[in-house]
């Protein structure tokens, strides 16, 4: 059996980037640049810039800018930066989607406002305005877990008849509504939990908006080449193969930006602190890390033909460039 999947606006494989800070704190337009250019060389087809992976409740809206163009400048004009631009005020985020626009980006990623619980009405409204605010295109962002606010299944229903909205980013955990919505809309969804990649894929997502991505890329986007080429027996290996790099850095107590932030650090790769109130990871927990991710990128049957983007690269002490996600040599091409 071929599962269709919905024609991916943005590319397949997305990265939830962190945003790469100097010692001092302050935004490391090069560093992002430089990890931009790695995760599109090794499998990303897109950068989501400032999202919650990306510390976006502890960026100005003028490092947000400067942060998209930096990138935009390393990876060139033909990869989509999407641009997370969710504030719980509607004026606000209208605001940001189009510096978003001016700076650069692709389409924007809403999320649904936070803290004041809007009802549903209130929260379409909010998105349409948003939507008619610029020209690019609308990812919703659907994490109730963090905004205390569901988008409901109904809801994405109506908005999807929007000529901007074209997908969504799900983190519903609800994996009924989204099967609702994409049996009745041509929305393209894109998994926002490493640990539903291949189940959302499998029922027909567009792909995924992967924080993991920033440390294991190739790993991230080879499910779902093994899955495209048919051998989905494969793919379920990999994946299964990935969840304890999953679990350590996405369910093990700490937010996905203070465990890829650990983890590209000894990595070599620009990453820098975290901004209060988050804190670093332990030594402790980051050798754990860094142990999930020596297994899993060193134990891959298969890995994806990757583009290549030109880029320096860093290595940290003890790590050579071999340690790295997508280093080496794909011996076979899934694609």
């Amino acid at each position: 059996m071929t599962i269709t999947h919905r024609r991916p606006p943005f590319g397949r494989t997305l990265c939830a980037m962190i945003t790469p800070f100097t010692e001092e704190g302050a935004l490391d337009r090069a560093g992002a640049g430089e990890l931009a250019a790695h995760l599109v060389a090794r499998g990303c087809d897109g950068l989501v810039l400032n999202g919650t992976t990306g510390e976006s409740p502890t960026t100005t809206d003028t490092e947000k800018a400067e942060l998209i163009a930096a990138v935009r400048e390393a990876v060139g004009p033909r990869v989509p930066l999407i641009a997370g631009i969710g504030t719980a005020d509607t004026r606000h985020t209208a605001e940001l989607a189009l510096a978003a626009e001016k700076a650069g980006a692709d389409a924007v990623l809403v999320v649904a406002p936070y803290y004041s619980r809007p009802p549903q009405e209130a929260v379409a409204a909010h998105f349409r305005t948003v939507a008619d605010a610029s020209g690019l295109p609308v990812l919703l962002y659907d994490i109730p877990g963090r905004t205390g606010t569901r988008i409901e299944p109904e809801t994405i229903l109506r908005l999807s008849e929007h000529p901007r909205i074209v997908g969504v980013k799900d983190c519903s955990y609800d994996l009924l509504g989204t099967q609702k919505v994409l049996a009745r809309t041509d929305l393209a969804y894109y998994a926002g939990c490493d640990e539903q990649n291949l189940a959302l894929y499998a029922v027909g997502a567009a792909g995924c908006v992967s924080t993991v991505a920033n440390a294991a890329p190739r790993s991230i986007a080879a499910v779902l080449d093994a899955f495209d080429a048919g051998d989905t027996a494969l793919a379920t290996r990999l994946q299964l193969r990935a969840t304890p790099l999953i679990e350590a850095m996405m369910a093990a107590g700490l937010p996905g930006t203070v465990t890829a932030k650990a983890l590209l650090a000894r990595l070599g790769l620009p990453a820098g602190p975290v901004r209060a109130p988050l804190l670093p990871a332990s030594p402790e927990t980051t050798a754990e890390l860094l142990a999930h991710h020596e297994k899993l990128t060193r134990a891959r049957p298969r890995a994806p033909i990757c583009r290549t983007v030109s880029g320096p690269r860093r290595h940290g002490p003890g790590v050579s460039p071999s340690d790295q996600d997508g280093a080496e040599t794909p011996s076979t091409a899934v694609r």
